[in-house]
């Protein structure tokens, strides 16, 4: 009986999940939902933070073959300079010797092949008082390069060796670089020849004020890729294998790497090397304002609702602000899609473009957004340069000498100064009207197109040296400040 009455128990229980099971099948497994297109959907278990509209697979970390890409386009640049030591003051009294000795310095750094017929992009200072650079390539055949030209104000330089069918990376737009992203920096640290690291771009439009220059365009991509001494010049390369950047600078305490890099964007050193092919030197464009840069004090202090954006407290007289219509206390929020929340986002997007540019402007004037077209100029107020706004500007009216002036001096070059514009350097040397300037930083001048373009190629210098020789006939140097 009790053998009878266990089967029934476990006959039943086994028929009720045969039941169980079913229905789940039938009810759950195979459920459908219509929504109110009509369309079938499977109901999915998602996070509560998940959401479904922004699905998107992961970006690929594998950098294996932009690696190897970038890595035969970046080369080793070498600057072959000499620097004198001081003389020995003992060796002077003994044996008579004066002077210091000359020694040869190697200093070291990166490159970018940038064409495949041998143009190559590096810093400024990687190339700077060079009397020779040699580049050698991945494949270690070396090559000497000539400078096509250099800005200081960007760190950017152009360099040129003798060779063709060479590989290179194409530019790609920084201004679409996003914090966040991936990205490798190509060098040669310590000498260590086709190294790669990588990180993620930390900070866009830093300003380090590593020149201690307002001359000096600082508007760096931040990553937090490994870059030492020598990594100068190299390229900071996004996981599409584009350069968008070239990286210039560490911040350290010690000489190497802590933490954080610092490159010049794709943007605006691919329209520095665009200017030097095409004009000979850097073409900047200007807005024409003073300003402020905004936060929560400068707010305060101005009445302004808004702690982002570059506050403009004067506009100048022939700028291009003032011909677009903008006024004091505008607050500059936007340069064509550009977000402008400091001044280095406005010195950055400045910096890829050059008079005569057409852009959009969003101001915020009153609490409300304003959009303006602007057509950018030069220091000058024009659209282009003529051959004497540099010489005009800074010195005055110039005129070559006369044979008068060549056999009174005994002298075959130089040029008068017929008409002095620039009262400080009449009140603090002594110059003026009818006094001779015979070099510009140390090169002879005939004329005053060839003072403007020596003007010109110096702007970013803190001052120009001129030599001056006095109608008396004294002969001196004196500096004239280029802001």
């Amino acid at each position: 009986m009790i053998m009878k009455n266990f089967f029934k128990i476990l006959v039943i229980s086994a028929l009720g999940g045969v039941l169980t099971l079913g229905g789940y099948i039938l009810f759950f497994e195979h459920q459908v939902v219509s929504d109110d297109n009509g369309t079938v959907q499977i109901p999915t278990s998602l996070p509560v933070n998940y959401e479904s509209s922004k699905i998107s697979s992961a970006e690929n970390t594998d950098f294996t073959i932009i690696a190897e890409k970038s890595i035969h386009a970046v080369v080793h640049v070498k600057n072959l300079s000499t620097t004198t030591s001081r003389s020995n003051p003992l060796m002077e009294f003994f044996y008579g010797q004066s002077g210091g000795t000359e020694r040869q310095v190697v200093g070291s750094g990166s490159g970018v092949i940038i064409s495949s017929d041998g143009y190559i992009i590096t810093n400024n200072h990687v190339i700077k008082g060079a009397r020779k650079l040699e580049v050698t390539l991945n494949n270690k055949e070396s090559y000497e390069a000539e400078v096509i030209g250099a800005d200081e104000s960007t760190d950017i330089a152009l360099l040129k060796i003798n060779k063709a069918d060479l590989p290179y990376l194409p530019f790609g737009d920084s201004d679409h670089l996003n914090v966040g992203e991936w990205v490798l920096a190509v060098g040669n640290p310590f000498n260590l020849t086709s190294t790669v690291t990588a990180g993620i771009v930390s900070a866009k439009a830093r300003d380090i004020n590593i020149m201690n220059n307002n001359k000096v365009i600082e508007s760096f991509i931040q990553t937090d890729a490994a870059v030492n001494p020598g990594n100068s010049g190299g390229a900071l390369v996004n996981t599409r294998g584009n350069l968008i950047g070239i990286n210039t600078a560490i911040s350290s305490q010690t000489g190497s790497y802590i933490g954080y890099s610092f490159a010049v964007p794709s943007n605006i050193a691919k329209k520095v090397i665009e200017d030097i092919l095409e004009f000979g030197n850097v073409q900047r464009a200007y807005l024409g304002i003073n300003y402020e840069e905004l936060n929560s004090e400068k707010a305060n202090e101005f009445g302004v609702g808004s702690t982002e954006g570059v506050l403009i407290t004067r506009v100048l007289d022939q700028g291009a602000a003032k011909e677009a219509g903008l006024m004091v206390n505008d607050i500059i929020v936007k340069m064509d899609n550009v977000k402008i929340t400091k001044f280095s986002d406005l010195q950055g997007f400045l910096g890829s473009k050059r008079p005569g540019d057409e852009v959009e402007i969003t101001i915020l004037r009153n609490e409300v957004n304003k959009v303006l077209s602007l057509k950018l100029k030069n220091q000058f107020g024009k659209y282009k340069f003529d051959n004497k706004d540099f010489s005009e500007y800074f010195i005055g009216e110039l005129q070559p000498i006369n044979r008068s002036d060549a056999n009174k001096f005994d002298i075959d070059h130089g040029v008068k100064i017929v008409n002095l514009n620039n009262e400080a350097i009449e009140r603090t040397y002594g110059v003026g009207n009818g006094d001779i300037i015979l070099s510009v930083e140390d090169q002879k001048v005939s004329s005053s197109e060839e003072v403007d373009q020596l003007l010109k190629k110096y702007q970013n210098k803190d001052y120009f040296e001129l030599q001056i020789l006095t109608q008396t006939g004294k002969l001196g140097y004196i500096r004239v400040r280029s802001n």
